[in-house]
């Protein structure tokens, strides 16, 4: 384990200790020294430092901390194991004390599926605790935990998030889980990794002298970057890929290392197999961990919402993740709507569609949850380099210019010369895995307020449902027409045009109750200025409707015999339900 992840996971410790009463004689700023800022409780139960990540029992302890410190409105759910036997674990967020949890719109929300992507379970940790530390200072938040319900899963890849925290690593190593995979096809699983060759517990590159090369030093930092050179020139170095050596003589250096597959390309929409879709392992859902969180989802069809974050590039992702595929027009208007207000929320994300603006995924996350379920989901794809250093003329050089005035020189290896078993005399050196797809400390905790907003605001547009007023009228001969708006305040339909047209889920319904009433007929106002209902030919009992539009309503008419008090009764899987009172006299 490196020094700067030891330091990490030892501030973890002392953050957990903080709870324990045996720490209770440690120095802690009294509360009247403590003036509460904007965005953030100014006396949280539980507190947590923004500026650090956590391993895996860092992040589980902190959910389940949160569910101890607030047992009205979370608690705490296995959702099952890695393959090397860690938990998946689940903070589900709600006010308990208000319906039914299961009758409520959900939003699921993940991160870390891929395992150096490690902020990303820091924003899904940070969006619980938003949730449940701000719930009395702000309304909104209030309202939400009231009226809907959060299945919040920080790590759905734990293997990767550790082997990327106890391990020599640069930013992109460690994406996958830890199953051992022959990728170089030879007969042997993960025997030719990177290695750590100068011992600074990073994996960074290989570079070698050489009169032909293809790379000379960079202009304006010759000791750190090479650039290639053009056509009529010779550089000085030659760029031998990340630390390692060729451990199985197989001609190649790091060709098969820990894992290989991605766990992003294994979900049951869109799959294809190897021979299309690099890492998609043997089938959908054949690793353990997306089957956990497939049989978890499924387990929930009250989730109308979905957010799954990756890193980075600065991007709100919504799909299709291929050329041909289908997002249906009302849906894609209301993605758009929500993902340029994203744009809004963070100013340094671009709203793309990922085939069309990034490159095609085949059987991904976001894909499965629209396209199998119905369900809006977006991939944030955190963290930009627009953060970084205010240049003239953006380049690739602002990085460099970051680490050189803003972290002065963390975060960059100088090269050092070493002798390489194949290679001879090399040299190794560059960025750390902790720099270039992970904000550094000080800018952490704004990326995850951002992000944690931007996904509160979809959780608002999911189905609002309520009842108008249901006007009653006798026709004679004992018979009452009784009539009502099904209201829709959020953005979302209750059924997304995908949802309808697949019949992923069964339609809404409407039904009346009452001792002494009998419903006879049932239907949907088509026309409300000339009486036009398109009425239900069977069982009208139960009136069908495929959805309420988002911020609009539908109009339902019911002829019943009787008289006496009725219940107005509007159910959505994913929608929530509504009940109103009313009597025929």
């Amino acid at each position: 384990m490196t020094n700067s992840l030891r330091c990490t996971l030892a501030a973890a410790a002392i953050l957990a200790a903080a709870h324990s009463p045996a720490a209770e004689t440690a120095y802690r700023v009294p509360p009247e020294n403590v003036f509460p800022a904007l965005g953030a409780p100014s006396h949280p139960k539980v507190e947590i430092a923004w500026n650090r990540y956590y391993d895996v029992d860092g992040l589980n302890g902190f959910l389940r901390a949160l569910a101890a410190a607030h047992p009205d409105f979370a608690r705490v759910v296995k959702v099952g194991e890695s393959h090397q036997g860690r938990e998946i674990l689940a903070l589900e967020v709600t006010n308990y004390k208000v319906g039914d949890p299961a009758t409520k719109p959900a939003m699921y929300i993940d991160g870390n599926i891929h395992g150096n992507e490690v902020q990303a379970g820091e924003v899904v940790l940070h969006t619980a605790w938003y949730l449940l530390e701000m719930r009395e200072n702000v309304e909104r938040v209030g309202q939400l935990l009231d009226n809907s319900v959060f299945y919040l899963l920080p790590s759905i890849n734990p293997d990767g998030r550790d082997y990327w925290f106890d391990n020599p690593n640069n930013p992109h190593t460690s994406r996958g889980g830890q199953i051992p995979t022959d990728n170089d096809l030879d007969g042997l699983v993960d025997e030719d990794g990177p290695e750590d060759l100068d011992g600074d517990g990073q994996i960074t590159q290989m570079r070698r002298r050489t009169p032909f090369g293809t790379h000379k030093p960079d202009p304006q930092f010759p000791d750190r970057l090479m650039v290639r050179v053009g056509p009529d020139e010779r550089g000085e170095f030659e760029v031998l890929g990340t630390e390692g050596i060729d451990n199985d003589g197989d001609g190649e250096v790091n060709e098969d290392g820990p894992g290989g597959y991605d766990p992003n390309r294994n979900w049951a929409w869109d799959w294809q197999p190897e021979g299309v879709q690099g890492g998609a392992h043997r089938y959908p859902f054949s690793l353990p961990e997306t089957r956990a969180v497939r049989d978890y989802v499924l387990a929930r069809p009250n989730i109308a919402a979905a957010q799954s974050y990756h890193n980075a590039g600065g991007m709100i992702l919504s799909g299709p993740g291929r050329e041909g595929a289908v997002v249906h027009d009302g849906d894609a208007s209301l993605y758009k709507l929500i993902g340029e207000r994203g744009e809004q929320m963070l100013p340094a994300y671009d709203y793309l569609i990922t085939w069309k603006d990034l490159y095609t995924v085949w059987g991904g996350e976001l894909e499965w949850f629209y396209g199998g379920l119905g369900i809006l989901c977006y991939t944030n794809e955190l963290w930009s380099n627009d953060n970084l250093h205010r240049t003239p003329d953006p380049d690739a050089n602002a990085r460099m210019r970051f680490v050189r005035d803003v972290l002065l020189d963390q975060g960059f290896t100088a090269w050092t010369t070493h002798t390489h078993p194949q290679y001879g005399e090399v040299e190794v050196g560059g960025t750390h895995a902790t720099f270039g797809r992970v904000p550094p400390s000080f800018l952490l905790e704004e990326e995850m307020h951002r992000n944690t907003v931007f996904t509160l605001f979809h959780a608002e547009q999911m189905p609002r449902l309520s009842i108008g007023e249901v006007a009653v009228e006798r026709l004679g001969r004992g018979l009452s027409r009784v009539r009502a708006d099904i209201v829709n305040d959020g953005l979302t339909p209750t059924r997304l045009q995908q949802d309808v047209e697949n019949k992923i889920t069964p339609a809404n319904s409407a039904t009346i109750t009452g001792r002494g009433l009998k419903v006879l007929a049932s239907g949907i106002v088509t026309d409300r200025d000339h009486g036009r209902v398109d009425f239900q030919h069977d069982r009208p009992e139960r009136l069908r409707v495929d959805a309420v539009p988002g911020n609009g309503r539908v109009t339902v008419e019911f002829i019943v015999s009787g008289d006496g008090k009725g219940t107005l009764r509007f159910e959505a899987m994913k929608g929530g339900l509504a009940e109103k009172e009313f009597e025929v006299e």
